[in-house]
């Protein structure tokens, strides 16, 4: 049971690293100034850096190394200890270090429900609504081809 609970926790950090990674800098700073941070400091000072991006042709041949692409990182600990971690695409340093303090407080048992609540909550919602305006943009343009079959003969 202790498993299963620890990869149900592990699946939702994951997927609120995701919605802090696809949401704006701007969008994810203001919805924290809803929530009283508590005393916390840099582990690792906000850093930009290099990642090797690896590719498949096909989806199952063999990987290859297609190119870097620039991230960003940082780390928080809490007072109360828990140690949290960002990383973004591009050289948002402010951005890193505030996905990594949705990290530390999200591991938090008195923060967690204020996180989920007042900051991924929200941007869950900007990012199923931007996908719908771009499904919706989409199916406007969309074309149906079909084949006419004709009868000679």
């Amino acid at each position: 049971m202790t498993a299963t609970r620890e990869n149900s926790r592990q699946a939702q950090r994951n997927a609120a690293m995701a919605v802090l990674a696809h949401s704006a800098a701007c969008d994810i700073a203001r919805h924290l100034e809803a929530i009283t941070l508590p005393a916390h400091e840099d582990l690792r000072e906000a850093e930009n850096g290099l990642v090797m991006v690896r590719a498949r042709i096909s989806g199952d041949g063999a990987p290859f190394n297609l190119g870097e692409a620039t991230v960003s990182r940082a780390a928080i600990r809490l007072a109360t200890g828990e140690v949290g971690f960002g990383y973004t695409l591009g050289r948002d340093r402010e951005k890193a270090r505030m996905i990594a303090l949705c990290d530390a407080l999200g591991q938090s048992d008195e923060f967690a429900g204020a996180v989920e609540t007042k900051v991924l909550a929200p941007l869950r919602a900007v990012i199923a609504s931007r996908r719908d305006q771009k499904a919706a943009e989409t199916a406007a343009t969309r074309v149906d081809f079909y084949t006419l079959v004709r009868g000679e003969g």
